[in-house]
């Protein structure tokens, strides 16, 4: 069975960054672990969400993002990236948007996970990077991350293999979902083949069940993804 290396497992706890006049409290920054961590139904020992109202929860326990898109935003942002340079709790190699699934579920150490949603970007990306369009670039790009939600807790070392175990039947790309986020809004039977799967996460389920039913979604419901 093919895995996906975890090239980096980060964790960390919120901290404050100044937004204007403002400060701000966010669990963006986290920093590499090498030793064996415990992951529960909301996150790993370790970790935390500045915001618990719009990140975190069960649906959003762990954070994904592809290494592979890396090398991309080296070049556009003229810099080289940290370690979970988006915030990511896992860095994995040779999975992308474009290859796994809503409701698909993986090995995860001695734990089990599954593909919740994609990640929404958030402002704090612009605060971070102090690029104004940084969030609409990840929309744009389609190079967001995702979301585990987990099924099972265990214990995960960054020296594990994430290993496949079960494909969601309607095979709903990660990629295609944020299409019909962000992109092709008005396609009628994508949102309701997105919705047929049963594990979408409640929040992206509740938008576009909104947008079906033809109403005004309130910006402020996108739950953004930061971690």
């Amino acid at each position: 069975m093919k895995g996906f290396k975890i090239l980096s497992l980060n964790v960390g706890t919120p901290k404050d960054m100044n937004f204007g006049k403002k400060s701000v409290t966010t669990g963006f920054f986290k920093e590499r672990i090498h030793e064996p961590v415990f992951l529960s139904e909301v996150n790993f020992t370790g970790d935390g969400q500045g915001d618990l109202v719009h990140h975190g929860g069960v649906h959003k326990a762990v954070c994904v993002y592809p290494f592979s898109h890396y090398a991309y935003w080296e070049s556009t942002l003229e810099r080289k990236l940290p370690s979970s340079a988006f915030g990511e709790n896992l860095t994995l190699q040779g999975l992308t948007e474009e290859d796994v699934c809503i409701g698909d579920s993986f090995q995860l150490g001695s734990a089990i996970v599954q593909v919740s949603q994609p990640r929404q970007p958030c402002f704090k990306l612009a605060l971070v990077y102090e690029r104004k369009d940084m969030p609409l670039l990840v929309q744009n790009t389609g190079y967001t991350g995702f979301y585990f939600r987990v099924l099972q807790e265990g214990i995960v070392s960054p020296l594990d293999t994430l290993l496949p175990l079960t494909r969601q039947a309607q095979a709903i790309t990660v990629a295609e979902a944020n299409r019909l986020m962000h992109h092709d809004k008005q396609n009628v039977d994508g949102i309701r083949r997105l919705l047929e799967v049963d594990e979408l996460s409640p929040s992206w389920r509740k938008t576009f069940e909104k947008r079906l039913a033809g109403q005004e979604v309130d910006s402020s419901e996108r739950i953004s993804g930061e971690k």
